[in-house]
């Protein structure tokens, strides 16, 4: 365990080397900070930050750069996740108010991480597996066609056409919306084929076919395979930062481009709190030069995504936190009021 002191000496490190991106020195530190001891002390605790793999010297005779290590105590330890002030949030309520349905509530959440944090923002749509019907509508379009339309608790649409073995009425297509809606409305998509399984036994003789159609289409469509989507903003922010990326931000570039890369380090916890994966923890090699700061977000409280920003490890770790945290509550206020 570091003592406190030296608690304070790397918190001091990350902050000077995140705001100035020059290797920090014990002189600089000393002056710039109220550590309460003397520069020989300080480079002591710098010696034994060193020692410990928490700091390094990237050059003879440089200052030292917090590590990968260090980032991780700093984050873990140290870092109060920065609130967002009030023009900020007024901003963010400002910015996603006014989206018109999930597409561009995804849209605008993404630029608008990607400018709060000047990183690139990564927003995973609303999985269908975790999420619950709220309503399924039936549509009539000609005698044998009708057109079938989900929506769920996070404010998506699917919609899909049926076309019925026979012509269905108006009256078994009202019937059919009502029973239907009566079990599934505001069930788990995971819960809906149990409960409509003995559904076309409701119906008679000759509309259990259509029925059966009709409700094939709808289980077809809870778990369609394409649902794993993401969305990403901001990429071009990365030039900003291309000098704290070893040689070049090409594999950083590539691992962005495969998104099943970044599903799987968005979705491997399960935990929907804030997640930090700092340097190497990044299985992919592409990104061992990153930091990806992500969260879940959703409605009533349960997560149904995730979203969040990659960036090289020099970050401001407590600012990105906290854009982070408030924009995913805000979302979720928005899916819940959809």
């Amino acid at each position: 365990m570091l003592s406190e002191r030296r608690l304070q000496v790397l918190r001091a490190i990350v902050q000077d080397y995140v705001g100035t991106e020059e290797p920090v020195g014990s002189k600089a530190l000393t002056e710039r900070h109220s550590l309460g001891v003397s520069p020989a002390t300080v480079r002591n605790d710098m010696a034994a930050l060193e020692d410990e793999g928490f700091i390094a010297q990237p050059h003879t005779s440089a200052g030292r750069i917090p590590t990968d290590k260090g980032y991780r105590l700093f984050v873990d330890k140290l870092a109060e996740v920065k609130p967002m002030t009030a023009p900020e949030r007024r901003a963010i309520h400002h910015f996603l108010d006014g989206a018109v349905d999930l597409d561009d509530v995804v849209a605008r959440t993404v630029r608008l991480l990607a400018q709060l944090t000047r990183q690139v923002a990564v927003v995973q749509y609303p999985s269908l597996t975790r999420s619950t019907v709220r309503h399924v509508e039936l549509l009539s379009l000609a005698p044998a066609r009708v057109m079938l339309v989900l929506i769920t608790d996070t404010g998506r649409v699917e919609q899909r056409m049926v076309d019925c073995p026979v012509p269905f009425g108006e009256t078994s297509l009202a019937d059919l919306r009502a029973r239907l809606n009566s079990r599934v409305a505001g069930r788990r998509f995971t819960d809906v084929p149990q409960l409509v399984e003995d559904l076309p036994d409701a119906f008679d003789a000759e509309d259990r076919g259509t029925v059966s159609t009709v409700l094939s289409t709808l289980l077809e469509t809870l778990v369609e395979e394409n649902e794993e989507r993401l969305v990403i903003g901001g990429t071009a922010n990365l030039t900003r930062f291309a000098h704290d990326f070893p040689l070049t931000i090409r594999p950083v570039l590539e691992a962005l481009e495969e998104q099943v890369v970044l599903l799987r380090l968005l979705g491997e916890t399960q935990n929907p709190g804030m997640t930090v994966r700092i340097g190497h923890e990044n299985a992919h090699e592409g990104l061992n030069s990153t930091s990806i700061v992500s969260v879940g977000y959703g409605s009533g409280g349960e997560a149904v995504a995730k979203l969040g920003v990659v960036g090289p490890t020099r970050m401001d770790y407590p600012g990105t936190m906290g854009a982070v945290r408030a924009v995913a509550r805000y979302v979720g206020q928005i899916l819940a009021e959809s």
